[in-house]
């Protein structure tokens, strides 16, 4: 039985295609369409997940979206009922765009779907998944359990902001929900927002602010914006917020409340919006810590499946993990919209069809590494290149290695593509740039010169697993970069009194360990555990840097500049790599030397995408 998951019209539009339960291809349209956060009708996507499985449009059982847009207009309606007559030109806007492209998104749906294959019985092929269900099917059908509890968080769903439910077999069982306004994914946007981030983007950015800071303003959070009961469930004081009414997330209340005005974009970040950072980060992880423990004690489980934009904090999800609640972890790498496709996929799959799910083992899970994109054979690689005009040299896996390992050595950035593209917005050494950790510069030399991205966001550590416990606190698998831990005491730098009293971005450059590159200035890492058996390559290369420095950690960033999508094809990898200060590059078996390419080819990538 052939499924497609479809998600679309709202950001990271995304396919997904299962078979008789498998997962077999995945992918955001952004990485086609090179428009970051792409909400489109997911063409290119669906078309790739058809090749992949090797199937035309006419061979698939059922078509999923994974939200239902009747029950989102219901909210739409009802909120401006609530809050009339103010809010009149928000809604009138929404309204506006409801009635032309959302209202009857059944038959647009149909429409879009039709390109891809004339089918009389498109009408009863095609279902709707509610938003959380698709969410909480993401998180549990490829965990490694066969019962756990389901925690989802994010903006909204339909009604739906955070969903609590319980997966046993091929059931998932809906316990408890929050609904709109009150959101703890809309709390953090709000601070996004406020502090001069793109919403739906910059969230993560807000976080790796957050340990510049100090939580001085946690209180006054707790005390005016939130009212947080014993288990965990929240509501939210709307009188300082705007997103139900308006066009903004936050109102001139909140301003009064935190001394002052939304920072606009690019403006400079200051004391005040570091230690905002740290407060919402602060309150965010102490209403989720009270949630997980409450849903340990009121259900048993001892496994806990995340999912939802929320579950993409990966410090948060570090301190779940420390906190005890339950014995092990599962975050859906795409634990976003993107993977809602997946989740609607498998939803129709095992609730609507009512297919047993397989017994799993509690260790493996069922994403491949989130290894669900595209791949390019050899041939097609240098008939790609070359047709570019680029210069390069097909060496052997051997030879490969070695020249990556010394280029990392040597300080050289390496754009490393290698095999299917990952499925999630992080990159996991598929759609990589590569450097080495224990350089002091790195971290500013990739920010500024490579990504092109502000100097403070942190990079990650990609270790060999066998080696995790000797570099980090930390002694789980973490395949999905999404889990943060300390860096061991035994390989930290202590800080000189003086270093001490450093405050904000002037801590930026200190050496705090062995691998500066990859410790973030509270010590903590997003960390990448690297596995033979889901990545022989990646794991080969990371050993033979071992094998040469004693380390077995590499930098390891997305392959793309700020505002760009994640590198898809070997053009993409070639473009990005002759608009930065990338160095060398391997696609394949090729490589690449910047010094050896054509200066004509040089491109100025630093304002070819909108700043995200």
């Amino acid at each position: 039985m052939n499924i497609l998951g479809v998600s679309a019209y709202y950001h990271d539009s995304a396919c997904a295609l299962i078979r008789d339960g498998n997962i077999i291809a995945a992918a955001h349209e952004e990485r086609f369409t090179r428009k970051k956060h792409d909400p489109r009708f997911p063409h290119h996507a669906l078309e790739y997940c058809l090749g992949e499985a090797g199937i035309s449009f006419c061979d698939l059982d059922h078509i999923v979206f994974y939200d239902k847009p009747f029950l989102k207009f219901e909210r739409l309606l009802e909120t401006y009922i609530a809050f009339a007559p103010r809010g009149f030109r928000s809604f009138s806007t929404s309204m506006l765009l409801w009635l032309k492209e959302k209202l009857f998104l059944k038959k647009t749906l149909l429409s879009e779907l039709s390109l891809h294959g004339k089918r009389e019985d498109l009408p009863n092929v095609l279902l709707f998944s509610e938003h959380h269900v698709s969410h909480a099917a993401s998180a549990y059908y490829p965990s490694p359990f066969n019962d756990a509890a389901i925690l989802t968080m994010d903006g909204v769903g339909e009604w739906a902001t955070t969903t609590v439910a319980v997966g046993k077999g091929k059931n998932i069982d809906i316990l408890q929900e929050i609904h709109f306004p009150h959101s703890l994914g809309l709390l953090y946007s709000a601070f996004t927002y406020y502090t001069g981030f793109k919403v739906n983007s910059g969230e993560y950015k807000l976080m790796g602010l957050a340990p510049y800071g100090t939580p001085r303003y946690a209180g006054v959070i707790r005390d005016n914006l939130i009212d947080v009961k014993n288990d965990g469930s929240f509501r939210l004081n709307m009188d300082y917020f705007d997103y139900c009414t308006g066009f903004t997330m936050t109102n001139n209340k909140f301003d009064v409340l935190f001394g002052g005005s939304a920072r606009l974009s690019e403006e400079p970040l200051t004391a005040r919006h570091m230690d905002l950072a740290a407060s919402i980060q602060t309150v965010t992880e102490e209403i989720i810590l009270s949630m997980t423990g409450s849903i340990a004690r009121d259900t048993g489980q001892k496994h806990l499946c995340l999912a939802g934009g929320v579950a993409l904090n990966c410090v948060a999800n570090g301190r779940i993990l420390r906190d005890g609640a339950f014995e092990k972890l599962w975050i859906q790498p795409a634990s976003g919209d993107a993977g809602g496709a997946l989740g609607a996929a498998l939803a129709v799959y095992h609730i609507h069809c009512g297919a047993e799910r397989k017994m799993a083992d509690g260790v493996t899970d069922s994403m491949m590494g989130a290894y669900l994109g595209p791949a390019f054979h050899q041939s097609e690689i240098e008939s790609k290149i070359r047709s570019m005009g680029a210069v390069f040299k097909v060496v052997t896996d051997e030879e490969l290695l070695n020249r990556c390992v010394d280029d990392l050595i040597a300080g050289k950035a390496v754009g490393w593509f290698q095999g299917r593209m990952e499925f999630g917005p992080r990159a996991l050494g598929a759609r990589s740039i590569l450097g080495d950790p224990r350089s002091a510069a790195m971290q500013t030399q990739l920010n500024l010169k490579v990504k092109f991205r502000e100097s403070f966001r942190p990079f990650a550590p990609a270790v060999l697993r066998e080696d995790l416990s000797q570099w980090f606190e930390l002694a789980v698998d973490s395949p999905y970069m999404l889990l943060v831990a300390d860096v061991v005491e035994e390989k930290r730098h202590p800080m000189s009194e003086e270093e001490q009293m450093l405050f904000g971005i002037d801590k930026l450059n200190l050496v705090r360990s062995e691998i500066p590159a990859v410790t973030h200035v509270d010590y903590s890492a997003r960390v990448q555990t690297v596995h033979k058996e889901t990545n022989p390559l990646y794991h080969a290369l990371i050993t033979l840097f071992k094998e040469k420095t004693g380390c077995p950690v590499v930098v390891n960033t997305s392959f793309n500049v700020r505002g760009e999508p994640i590198v898809c094809s070997p053009e993409d990898a070639f473009r990005c790599f002759m608009g930065t200060d990338i160095e060398s590059l391997v696609i394949g078996n090729c490589y690449l030397e910047k010094s050896a390419q054509d200066n004509k080819l040089l491109l100025d990538y630093k304002n070819s995408f909108e700043l995200d």
